[in-house]
């Protein structure tokens, strides 16, 4: 069962990560962070995503206060994405598959600082009892629609805390929402209030969604509300898997139709050579 409201204020938001003396393996923790906010063009603001080679092939970054899904394969390891975002700036990281540990792991794993990590802790808060057993919630009409309360609850405080400060939203995985047991028209209005407090924040805010989700209409609301679709595919060869990245929608930018080649070493590592035909 859900926690009392106590509970709830008292464990809102937990920060797990502490500052670790990690050496900087990533190839792109080696390089100049690039500024935030660049201005392209009169109206047009970007922050940076926290990859690089990903800044310079949109051409400086996301327009800021942009809400983003993330379609994924889950066999591509595209969650890697996730924890290279926040290396950018503040992030507030909601899981909902894992414990925060777990996520914590890898990233310091890669070669990540997690010290701008604050984990909203879902995953717990759903799956497990106060005394940190296993719960049978799953199913449960009255506490699914009790979590989306409390990831609301969550929003909103976010939002009475940031401040004006810059920060990201990284929601891992938000295929847990679209498979709860409540009135689909609960989770359309999770995702109102998540494009609402993007844009009140001027953040980034990155929902990561598995492909193939059975909540085809809730998933087709998400994909026209969001302002950034990001499309991770898996191509099979004959000797060899390629992971490839398409952004087919970008508001406030002209989409690159291009595809783009990428592999998980330390961290996102992008092919920026050109195919010959």
């Amino acid at each position: 069962m859900l926690g009392s409201k106590n509970r709830m204020e008292n464990e809102t938001i937990s920060r797990e990560a502490e500052s670790r003396d990690i050496g900087e393996t990533s190839l792109y923790n080696s390089l100049k962070k690039p500024e935030h906010n660049l201005v392209i063009e009169e109206g047009v603001r970007l922050s940076s995503t926290g990859i690089l080679v990903l800044d310079r092939t949109l051409g400086g970054g996301l327009p800021t206060g942009s809400l983003t899904y993330f379609s994924a394969d889950p066999r591509s390891m595209s969650e890697v994405f996730l924890y290279q975002f926040t290396q950018s700036r503040k992030t507030y990281y909601f899981t909902t598959c894992r414990r925060p540990r777990f996520v914590l792991n890898d990233v310091i794993k890669l070669g990540f600082d997690p010290t701008n990590i604050i984990f909203v802790d879902i995953y717990s808060e759903y799956y497990c009892t106060t005394c940190g057993d296993m719960s049978n919630n799953v199913g449960n009409e009255f506490i699914d629609s009790k979590i989306i309360e409390f990831t609301e609850y969550n929003l909103r405080n976010i939002a009475n805390d940031s401040n004006g400060e810059e920060v990201n939203i990284i929601f891992d995985s938000f295929s847990f929402f679209m498979e709860l047991a409540v009135n689909k028209g609960h989770i359309k209005q999770l995702v109102n209030l998540l494009y609402e407090t993007t844009k009140d924040l001027g953040c980034l805010t990155y929902l990561f969604g598995l492909k193939n989700n059975k909540a085809e209409d809730v998933e087709n609301f998400t994909f026209n509300i969001c302002d950034v679709i990001f499309e991770s595919i898996l191509d099979k060869g004959a000797d060899k898997v390629i992971s490839k990245l398409a952004i087919p929608k970008i508001r406030g930018m002209v989409p690159s139709t291009e595809i783009i080649k990428f592999k998980i070493g330390e961290g996102v590592q992008i092919d920026t050579s050109k195919d010959i035909a």
